[in-house]
Order: structure tokens, then C-alpha cells, then sequence
């Protein structure tokens, strides 16, 4: 895309959905971490399914260090990866308790040190607790920025970059939510719905589904 195209793609995308915000059922910055850390190879609804009894029992560091790895497990055992996942999620518990107080910290360095955060957690604990303008690259907007001409990137990291330099300033942080919403509802990996996408006028994806199949 050029760089008029990608401004015009990001306004489409904001004015079809202005309130975008993550699916994921959160009440402060730690179940939020919490919450995207069990996230990885799972949907947001299933992590939502599994958090409400994980948080109604642990809902801050101590209690969820408490609960030990066994406890949460049998909360989010419907959900991949259940058994690291667990660990991580003490660990992290344990670590925010030693070193920071109790509390999420708001520096990236620090978060990314934390068990089972990388990069893309820590993206999203920025933009949506600390109000940072990054971008978490997800398999949906990895996809996007590559079918749509948005980012191409051959990693995750090339694609954040390329949005991060492309995307205007003040439209940066809530891009985050419209384009992983985008890719998880409309431009779809199998059976992209380019039918009613109304970013489809500045898109480049060349085999566009004109009707439903």
C-alpha cells in the first residue's frame, strides 16, 4: 500500500468499528497479563471461560502464588499449552512480588523479563493498561499486513515495524485492536470475506472473495 492507501485502510477500519477494545475479560493490569499469557495457541473465549473461576480464586500475585501451579492448572486445563502455562503464571506471580511489589511494571524491559512474556504480551500490557502506542503482532495481523500490502514482514517483528513507521501517530495505539479484530472476523486466513470489508478498496491482496462461498 502506499502511505495515503494505509491512512485511508486504518480510517475504514476505525470508522466501521470506533469502540474496538480486546475480547479478553480483564479488571486490572495483572489479570490482563495473566490473561494474554494464556492466550498464546488459544482463543480469547476460551481463555475467558477458563479465567472466570482462575480469577474468582486468584485474583492478585500472592493468592495466585498461593494457588501453586497445580491449582491453576485445574482451571486452565480446556486450554493448550495448560501445563507451562500454569508454571509460567506462578512464576510470573512470584517475580511480580520480589521485584516490583506486588504490582505489573509499566517498562517493557521488566515485563519482558517476566515467565511466559515475550514481545507481543508485552505489547499489549502497554497499550492497554499503560496507554503506549505499540502494536502486538498477533497470527491475525501478521497475516493481514502481509495479504493486504499493510506491513509486509517475514516475522512478526518486520511487520511491527512497518506499522509502527506507517501508521500515523495519533491512530497507532487503537490500530492495534481494529487490525486484530479485522483479521479475526473478517480477513479470515482460509476464507477472507473481502466481500464487506471496507478496507477492501486500498487493499492489494490479489485472489479477493468478491461473494460469500
Amino acid at each position: 500500500m502506499t502511505q495515503r492507501e494505509v491512512v485511508s485502510f486504518i480510517e475504514a477500519l476505525a470508522l466501521a468499528n470506533p469502540n474496538a477494545s480486546s475480547e479478553l475479560v480483564f479488571t486490572n493490569a495483572y489479570t490482563l497479563l495473566v490473561s494474554v499469557v494464556l492466550s498464546a495457541q488459544a482463543t480469547d473465549v476460551s481463555v475467558n471461560k477458563a479465567t472466570v473461576g482462575l480469577f474468582a480464586d486468584a485474583p492478585d500475585p500472592a493468592t495466585m502464588v498461593r494457588l501453586g501451579e497445580d491449582g491453576v492448572a485445574r482451571h486452565i486445563r480446556t486450554i493448550g499449552l495448560w501445563r507451562a502455562k500454569a508454571k509460567n503464571v506462578v512464576a510470573l506471580s512470584q517475580v511480580l512480588i520480589d521485584r516490583h511489589g506486588g504490582e505489573v511494571p509499566s517498562d517493557r524491559l521488566s515485563l519482558e523479563a517476566l515467565p511466559g512474556v515475550g514481545r507481543k504480551t508485552a505489547n499489549v500490557v502497554l497499550n492497554v493498561v499503560f496507554g503506549e502506542s505499540t502494536m502486538a503482532v498477533d497470527t491475525h495481523i501478521l497475516r493481514l499486513g502481509n495479504r493486504t500490502g499493510l506491513a509486509p514482514g517475514a516475522t512478526p517483528r518486520a511487520v511491527e515495524d512497518q506499522l509502527v513507521k506507517r501508521i500515523p501517530r495519533d491512530m497507532l495505539r487503537p490500530s492495534h485492536h481494529w487490525l486484530i479484530l479485522h483479521g479475526r472476523y473478517v480477513c479470515k486466513a482460509r476464507a477472507p470475506e473481502c466481500w464487506h470489508c471496507v478496507g477492501r478498496p486500498y487493499c492489494h491482496y490479489p485472489d479477493k472473495r468478491l461473494e460469500p462461498v
